[in-house]
């Protein structure tokens, strides 16, 4: 409405001009009437002057308002009714078009700041990579999963790796893939899936990396739990009683051999025979407790955590596992940083790993002319307390260090497989996980990473 007043009011300002153009041609082409002739001139030159003045205003206004509403400035306020009649529309027309682009703006950017609230909490690490190589992480999740490295370009994916870079580099929208990541030390596995985004003729691949490596080592321990407690079930359930039986035998042939004393010869074959069924009680009483230990991969309690300096942890464990090490010339050297540093922990757990890697240290150490042994203690770059146990030993074959954590696997001729198996449950446990790699010092490096 108030556009069609303002073409009605400049028809009728343009009515008149030309009014006045007619009057002071009339005027001109008759004699007599100069002094009527300049007072119309000046009518038609104000009345000119009004117009131009009247559409000048109007292009003011429309250019302050486009330039609003290019800039986005919201601010900007069209009152127009000290202007005359029809611009007071006018101005509320401007004024109600910019109001609309502001709750517009307002409702997308709130919508906007949703989503970006929604994609920082996904759990899953979300990035992307678009066709000049960029890449961008697109929550807290990506962002925590590659900590203070820099990662901008898809050159900077080579830090973690030539095979971690090429898999993400190779990887097809829709495919999913398994991939192995280390980043500060710590091992992860990545379900990697891809998806393409076209987005105002740009293209990008959408990456989501679930870590599952927590997911893997429970399910993997629950089915080796399994299949122990199967195992030694059956193993309990035939063997107990070729044990009772066994023992039962050498009981009669004690009383027999009493018996057949007046008798050699019977009593050279019951000798033999109670060599044997000796041999059969106590290898099978060998195999129980062999089996029996076993058990406590199966039974392992929820950990009863509580803060313990690593200090005194240390200092609790050498007191149990060293005595004997000054004795056999072992080098022990500790390290904490910082000193007071503290941790959550079930620490009877934590002892008896602790025990048990130092032992092996010193089994490991057994042929070496200075045998050296280390304890350290530190925060790694995730934060995360990290002890680890290293020797100067042989080590471990690289084909092996994958094998030393599962049930059964020993590389001791008297060894049951089953220290570090346990070690692995109750670093799962606490919702860490165990390494192995080489020392500094050549021999094996056990790193607990809680």
């Amino acid at each position: 409405m108030g556009f069609n007043r303002f073409s009605l009011l400049l028809s009728i300002r343009i009515v008149l001009l030309m009014l006045m153009v007619i009057l002071f041609s009339a005027f001109v082409s008759q004699s007599g009437y100069q002094a009527a002739s300049l007072l119309v001139l000046l009518l038609l030159i104000v009345q000119g002057l009004e117009v131009v003045r009247f559409i000048r205003k109007t292009n003011t206004e429309l250019t302050r308002f486009l330039q609003a509403a290019r800039y986005s400035d919201f601010s900007q306020r069209f009152e127009f009714q000290h202007l005359g009649a029809g611009f007071a529309e006018l101005g509320q027309a401007f004024s109600e078009i910019l109001t609309r682009f502001q709750t517009t703006r307002a409702d997308q950017e709130q919508q906007l700041r949703h989503l970006k609230a929604i994609v920082e909490h996904v759990p899953v690490p979300l990035m992307s990579i678009h066709a000049n190589d960029q890449i961008v992480l697109w929550n807290n999740s990506a962002r925590r999963l590659f900590g203070s490295h820099h990662v901008q370009r898809l050159s900077d994916l080579t830090q973690f790796g030539d095979d971690f870079s090429r898999q993400l580099t190779t990887l097809q929208a829709g495919e999913r893939r398994l991939v192995d990541f280390v980043v500060d030390d710590m091992q992860h596995q990545l379900a990697v899936s891809a998806t393409q985004i076209i987005l105002a003729g740009q293209s990008e691949r959408l990456l989501s990396l679930q870590d599952i490596q927590s997911e893997l080592d429970k399910a993997q321990l629950q089915a080796w739990q399994d299949l122990v407690r199967v195992l030694t079930h059956e193993i309990m359930n035939s063997i107990t009683p070729v044990a009772s039986l066994a023992r039962t035998a050498v009981d009669l042939v004690e009383d027999s051999k009493h018996k057949a004393q007046n008798v050699p010869e019977l009593a050279q074959d019951l000798d033999d025979v109670a060599h044997a069924v000796h041999t059969v009680a106590r290898r099978s009483e060998g195999l129980m407790q062999f089996v029996g230990s076993y058990r406590r991969l199966t039974r392992l309690p929820a950990p009863n955590t509580r803060r313990i300096r690593i200090q005194q942890l240390f200092s609790q464990v050498q007191t149990l596992a060293t005595q004997q090490w000054q004795h056999k010339g072992i080098d022990l050297s500790v390290d904490i940083q910082p000193a007071t540093l503290e941790m959550d922990i079930d620490v009877d757990m934590v002892e008896q790993l602790l025990i048990n890697l130092l032992k092996n240290a010193e089994q490991a150490l057994v042929d070496e002319q200075q045998p050296k042994v280390t304890m350290r203690a530190f925060l790694n770059r995730r934060g995360h307390v990290v002890i680890e146990i290293g020797d100067n030993g042989q080590g471990i074959a690289d084909e092996l260090k994958h094998k030393v954590f599962v049930p059964f696997f020993t590389t001791k001729k008297d060894g049951s497989g089953v220290g570090l198996a346990l070690t692995r449950q109750v670093m799962i446990a606490h919702g860490g996980s165990v390494k192995l790699s080489q020392s500094e010092l050549g021999g094996a490096l056990f790193s607990l990473i809680f």
